[in-house]
């Protein structure tokens, strides 16, 4: 058998083997990413189309038609009929859970029975397996019964809680992206309202120029220009984007947006000094994570650069103090 060269004690054949098998790899991995990329813009459009179909069909149809339209979804109704039947449906609940779905970025109201569907089912179903895995199957037999007891209720909370960890994610997450990009979408809606553009059209347009930078923002002015164009009352469009975002700043601009409507003021510089006003906070909030940076870079400076640095530092001098004791 021929012997290959060894680098700590590997073999330098089969490791460069390994290697060349991992970049190929990543390089598939790479291309295939390349040559299946979607355009961001065409789930947004179509949201944005099936959210004008509904306001056209709420406005069109008839009471029975409208219960169609909403109870589409099978499998929704079969998770619906399920909870009905061990009275676990609250509507305050429905409607909670549903608009946490929308602050999410999930459009559809469907989705809150099986969130809820989820908080009925996690739990027993990990539990169980929990409960099977420490107390019959004995797979922890060193534990006591203090860490087996709190193991299986660990458990039953987290998988209780984990659907509301979900969209409390996905809400915060949706919110930090919206923030970041909603001073640029007043200065945007500032020059649209001074060319002459109407309020609906503004946020259309806004919509448009802000789809790439910022997709969240942009979706939701979008929908608020569709509702604009087709709700009764416009005051209802900027309540229903303040209910779709978790933001105190954008419940300023809806409370801006009503006002101007309701009494006419210039919408030009009321939303000129919002927008200054957010800009100063984003660079506020900038600052802050700035000067806690100290702080978060000590921990890694102590267990991971100091180290280092004093055996750079320290290593010759210790070596050249060896080899002249073992010299003597």
């Amino acid at each position: 058998m021929e012997n290959h060269p060894t680098l700590l004690g590997f073999d330098v054949i089969w490791i460069a083997t390994m290697l060349s098998a991992m970049a190929t790899f990543a390089v598939m991995i790479a291309i295939y990413a390349a040559t299946t990329v979607k355009d961001p813009m065409a789930r947004r459009v179509k949201a944005l189309n099936d959210r004008r179909e509904q306001l056209k069909a709420g406005i069109v149809a008839s009471t029975n038609k409208r219960k169609k339209l909403t109870n589409k979804n099978v499998a929704a109704d079969r998770v619906r009929g399920i909870l009905s039947s061990f009275k676990m449906l609250q509507d305050d609940q429905i409607k909670k859970t549903q608009i946490r779905l929308m602050q999410a970025g999930v459009r559809s109201k469907d989705l809150a029975f099986f969130v809820i569907f989820a908080r009925f089912v996690t739990p027993i179903v990990l539990g169980t397996a929990a409960i099977v895995l420490i107390y019959v199957v004995d797979y922890f037999p060193a534990w006591g019964w203090f860490k087996k007891y709190a193991f299986v209720a660990g458990t039953l909370v987290l998988s209780y809680k984990a659907p509301d960890i979900w969209l409390k994610n996905k809400i915060q997450k949706r919110s930090n992206a919206l923030r970041k990009g909603l001073p640029d979408a007043l200065d945007l809606l500032v020059i649209c309202a001074e060319a002459g553009l109407t309020v609906d059209a503004a946020f259309g347009r806004v919509s448009k120029e802000l789809g790439k930078a910022y997709p969240e923002l942009g979706d939701e002015f979008g929908l608020t220009a569709i509702e604009l164009g087709f709700l009764a009352e416009r005051r209802q469009a900027f309540e229903n984007l303040a209910t779709r975002v978790d933001l105190d700043s954008i419940r300023g601009v809806v409370t801006t947006m009503i006002q101007t409507e309701k009494y006419g003021t210039p919408l030009a510089s009321a939303l000129r000094v919002l927008s200054a006003e957010f800009r100063n906070e984003r660079m506020m909030r900038a600052e802050e994570k700035a000067a806690r940076l100290p702080a978060i870079m000590t921990v890694p400076l102590i267990l991971f650069i100091l180290p280092t640095l004093f055996i750079v530092i320290l290593g010759p001098a210790a070596c050249a103090i060896s080899d002249n004791f073992l010299g003597k």
